[in-house]
């Protein structure tokens, strides 16, 4: 072989591992709270189908303060956002000495700690710890929050948590803060609580600032903090985090609302498309297969929308862009899972499931009831033919995932859980209240 044809083969062989692992790299992590997918679905992993804490457990670990973001994962380290709150204010009780009110929340007297924790993927080892913040909220919230629900997000490179009023932290994986941006504060439909999550694309950071006082969204660039655009939006409250897909040579940034569904250019801000708005108090992400969105909300109402995004342009109310609809039982506080042609979600925070084919938005069941979970606010997952449902009280179904309704195993954990769980190869994390779990076969 030509020497000099041999070092070009070389060289583009290397390109191509280089390229091939910048593609796939996201997908054998977590980064951000709905997984690499934006869907809920883990694209490979084996993970156990029972477990207890007695089996299957392979380490279990307290974890300082409450919170209910849900953890991320890049290589060997877990990261979770915290806050460690005067215990007056843990408790459902309180204490009228250290705590006074606004509205029908409580606050604290006393500041609150918000904190970044780096944990060991392999033994529950905590790596590091930051203290991003140290402030008295400025209102309170719903006694079934807590002061750290936004999850962070990363790329590899640079690690985000975000506080929502406490502000947005970038650091690198060693735990080294790189820059911070304050934002100003959130006034919360009925101090219900903050909790969206910022969305990371490229090099851009979006992040979505909807509450009763003026609204917005904005770009950031992910390296500075620096920001490349800021839009005012007419809306109310919401904890939706924005999607941001490529469509006909563009990213756009989906956003549901009360209001309005709104899609924005990524490069300049421009609105490309938007459609009538949702329910009250939009909590579920958007979720996107093969150029069509699903946008969904369950609170005084049901709505779920399936839009197609090529084409769509302007004021899209009742064109054919919008391929179909299903508006009863849809999700409160959970975000739908989209997993092989279906969408699984719950019916407000129930434990009632719905199953539809994405392909002609009728359901292959619908208003099926999972024995034994009451209540859940964390989201659905799934990973090859499994879908994993969380309860709050700590029991999770495991169900086979297809068009009928096939129950694989229940399980239970001594813990409490609102995050969502966290899938990554053979491996499964759960973050309780109290307890980080990771669920392996032992």
């Amino acid at each position: 072989m030509n020497m000099n044809y041999q070092n070009q083969f070389t060289i583009a062989i290397a390109l191509i591992i280089i390229l091939s692992n910048i593609n796939i790299a996201p997908a054998q992590n977590w980064p951000q709270w709905r997984g690499p997918l934006s869907t809920g679905a883990a694209p490979a992993g084996n993970p156990p189908i029972e477990w207890s804490e007695q089996q299957n457990v392979r380490w279990k670990v307290p974890i300082p303060g409450t919170g209910y973001s849900t953890p991320i994962i890049w290589d060997n380290t877990i990261f979770i956002t915290a806050a460690i709150a005067p215990k007056s204010d843990e408790s459902s009780s309180g204490n009228p000495d250290s705590i006074r009110r606004r509205g029908r929340r409580p606050v604290p007297e006393i500041p609150v700690k918000f904190i970044v924790i780096a944990v060991d993927r392999t033994n529950g080892e905590i790596l590091w710890e930051r203290l991003a913040r140290e402030e008295i909220p400025h209102e309170g919230q719903h006694p079934t929050t807590t002061w750290a629900t936004g999850s962070p997000v990363t790329d590899g490179k640079y690690l985000f948590a975000y506080f929502g009023s406490r502000g947005l932290y970038c650091y690198d994986l060693k735990g080294t803060l790189l820059w911070e941006k304050d934002f100003g504060d959130l006034r919360i439909n009925s101090t219900h609580g903050e909790g969206a999550t910022p969305a990371l694309y490229k090099d851009r950071l979006i992040v979505n600032w909807d509450h009763e006082d003026q609204s917005f969204i904005t770009v950031l660039d992910a390296a500075t903090g620096k920001e490349i655009w800021k839009k005012n939006r007419d809306e109310v409250t919401t904890w939706m985090t924005p999607l941001i897909v490529e469509v006909d040579g563009k990213d756009q940034v989906i956003t549901s609302g009360t209001n309005r569904i709104i899609t924005y250019n990524l490069a300049n801000g421009n609105i490309l498309w938007e459609d009538n708005g949702l329910t009250a108090n939009v909590i579920p992400c958007p979720v996107e297969s093969d150029g069509v969105v699903y946008l969904t909300s369950g609170h005084r109402g049901s709505a779920l929308r399936a839009i197609r995004l090529s084409g769509a342009s302007g004021n899209i109310s009742g064109s054919p862009a919008i391929l179909w609809s299903y508006n009863q039982d849809t999700p409160y506080v959970p975000s739908p899972l989209l997993h092989g042609g279906l969408l699984y979600f719950m019916k407000s925070n129930q434990g009632i499931l719905t199953c539809i084919d994405i392909a002609t938005g009728k359901p292959h069941y619908a208003r099926q009831r999972l024995e034994g979970i009451r209540s859940l606010y964390a989201s659905p997952v799934g990973v090859q033919d499994r879908v994993y449902i969380l309860s709050r009280e700590g029991v999770m179904m495991v169900l086979r995932h297809g068009s009928k309704f096939d129950v694989l195993a229940t399980n239970t954990l001594d813990d409490n859980f609102d995050a969502s769980p966290v899938i990554v190869g053979d491996e499964m994390y759960l973050r309780g209240h109290e307890y980080l779990y990771c669920i392996a076969r032992q």
